[in-house]
């Protein structure tokens, strides 16, 4: 649906808030008919939670209700959104648009799932704002669009954001997860200076976005991690693929030391176009109704992007056969179970033979544009519509024959011809497939790619534990030692017993560095990909908190020392036992005798929490 977004955001997002300090999120991916729902207790005057989520959705559009009285002390959704985000489109929709009973039933009538499976009528009562929050997008969606969402094709998740480990913008920012910190200063080999754009070898659009979703928001549930992680590993040079699977009682010992199966899977994914996702997932939406207007000429476009969608539909079903050669003999839980559900699924080859009777054999999808529009315009199979063959012939002679073949086929695919239609009734299983390819392609193109280009033993599996220490030997910086040779390794070791660490040392000793280091290392464990240390074990963390730089921040009329407090304040009120606090030189920016107080101040409720 949104043709030319490239790997920008396409998130649409709606916000309301009650009287008790409750924030509603609800998120609709316009790419992968995805929508994510949150609801949650606003702990921060300063919306810190809401800046979080809107920072991992990125969105395009916000849309609020009318500006009401807030909770006392704080500002609201609306003048938050103008204050903090003037560059995103802000829509503001009547309170009645946000029904939560209209909510609900969308949601039972769109989801892909079963609403048994997603315990509707548990998250009805529990999550009505965010419920309200959805019924005003979609309604948006529908209005502004002019599409209908198919029914059961959307991916539903409640709650998704506190599923994950929580890392908060400014932390994200300090640890240069997404983008580093000073990118004026080191020109354009920088990129390589956050850890999004050493993994970034992803090859298409979708497991670029899924890979930028994992770092911001890490897995927490250790079977989770650990069946991620036993995708990748290295015995004697040779790369090892086993599974990963979501949900997964007990673990899959069985290893696959088979490098045809990684090199097949390599091989299987580059026959895919970098917009796979984007065009499986374009089915889940189709127009409200067909009138004279569609001839107009702007809208010629659409029709050329339906057959390009249908084409590329084609070429993806047409590469399905070779994961099957690959995924045969697979014994790992996950791919076995990508072979049972994809490969041996018999809804493709039926959408398969359908595309069969309307398009020719011969044609693939094709980048290079003159090329594409001939694909399109001989894709139907001759014979089928004798107008559309004058039409043709009219293609190859004139540039107003062009015209005449766009506004026909359009109509062949919009009356006469009820392919697309067929396609929708098992548009379930397209989003599956969408789904499948992202992950293979994070799993593959981007973990294991960056495991094998490291020497051996480099990069290791790190070990998890519900109520360990944390503990990492020869632990080095993943961003920096891609960039400097002889980056000196590092230790630390944490635990319950002791559960702070303080590190001293002069200036450009690397404090800071070490520091980013910890957390780095954490992010990568558990997003379930090997660390770089010798040896690693890891309590899982479900919050990331980093204090870092003295800055001041004039948009906001605070100084350094109360952009410093500010930050500090919010790390005091949402930590927890499980969470990862980092600070660099608190209480920097004011006198010694008055940061020195304020340090060891905030050292003893740390320490008291145990975190």
């Amino acid at each position: 649906m949104e043709d030319d977004a490239g790997e920008q955001s396409s998130f649409v997002t709606g916000l309301i808030q009650n009287r008790a300090k409750e924030v509603g999120v609800a998120a609709f991916d316009l790419r992968s008919a995805a929508l994510h729902l949150s609801q949650y207790i606003e702990t921060s005057s300063s919306y810190q939670n809401t800046k979080t989520l809107l920072h991992f959705y990125d969105p395009t559009v916000i849309i609020v209700s009318p500006n009401k009285l807030a909770p006392d002390g704080m500002v609201g959704v609306s003048e938050l959104i103008d204050r903090f985000y003037p560059s995103v489109r802000k829509v503001v929709m009547a309170r009645g648009c946000f029904d939560d009973t209209k909510g609900a039933v969308m949601i039972k009538n769109l989801a892909a799932k079963e609403p048994s499976a997603l315990s509707l009528d548990t998250y009805y009562k529990q999550y009505y704002l965010c419920l309200a929050a959805a019924a005003a997008i979609i309604k948006w969606i529908e209005a502004e669009k002019g599409v209908i969402v198919t029914n059961h094709s959307l991916s539903v998740t409640f709650n998704g954001s506190f599923d994950h480990m929580n890392i908060d913008a400014t932390s994200v920012r300090n640890l240069e997860i997404i983008e580093p910190l000073h990118s004026a200063l080191w020109g354009t080999s920088n990129k390589k200076r956050s850890l999004f754009h050493m993994l970034k070898t992803t090859k298409t659009i979708g497991g670029t976005r899924l890979l930028r979703a994992n770092l911001l928001q890490p897995l927490k549930d250790i079977e989770t991690i650990n069946t991620r992680l036993d995708c990748l590993t290295k015995t004697t040079g040779i790369m090892v693929l086993i599974a990963q699977v979501e949900f997964l009682n007990q673990l899959d010992d069985e290893l696959m030391t088979n490098e045809q199966l990684f090199f097949g899977l390599s091989q299987f994914l580059r026959k895919f176009p970098k917009e796979t996702d984007r065009v499986l997932c374009h089915f889940c939406f189709k127009p409200k109704k067909v009138t004279s207007k569609v001839l107009d000429v702007d809208n010629a476009k659409k029709s050329q992007t339906l057959i390009s969608s249908i084409i590329l539909l084609k070429t993806a079903l047409d590469a399905l056969p070779l994961l099957a050669k690959v995924l045969k003999d697979a014994q790992s839980f996950l791919l076995a179970n990508i072979y049972r559900s994809v490969c041996e699924n018999e809804k493709y080859a039926s959408i398969r033979k359908r595309i069969g009777e309307v398009i020719d054999e011969d044609v693939l999808h094709a980048r290079v544009p003159f090329v594409a529009r001939t694909q399109q315009c001989f894709a139907i199979k001759g014979g089928i519509d004798g107008l559309l063959d004058i039409a043709r012939r009219s293609f190859c002679d004139t540039s107003e024959g062009r015209e005449t073949w766009k506004q026909h086929t359009l109509l062949n695919f919009g009356t006469r011809f009820p392919l697309v239609d067929a396609i929708r009734e098992d548009v379930s299983v397209l989003t599956l497939l969408a789904e499948v390819l992202c992950l293979l392609d994070m799993i593959v193109n981007s973990f294991a790619h960056t495991i094998s280009t490291k020497p051996v033993d480099r990069y290791t599996r790190p070990h998890f534990t519900e109520n360990g220490p944390l503990a990492i030997d020869g632990g080095r910086h993943p961003i920096l030692e891609s960039i400097h040779n002889g980056f000196i390794p590092n230790n630390i070791f944490i635990s319950e017993a002791a559960n702070m660490v303080i590190v001293t040392g002069p200036n450009m000793s690397g404090k800071s560095t070490y520091l980013q280091q910890v957390c780095l290392i954490v992010i990568l464990a558990q997003i379930g990909c090997y660390v770089p240390a010798h040896f690693s074990t890891i309590r899982v963390v479900d919050r990331i908190f980093t204090r870092m730089g003295t800055v001041d921040n004039l948009e906001s009329n605070s100084s350094t020392f109360m952009t410093e407090m500010k930050e500090t304040a919010f790390v005091m009120q949402n930590v927890s036992e499980r969470s990862l606090i980092v600070m660099d030189e608190l209480g920097r920016a004011t006198s010694s005798s008055d940061g020195f107080a304020i340090a060891w101040s905030c050292c003893e409720h740390l320490l008291s929490l145990k975190a």
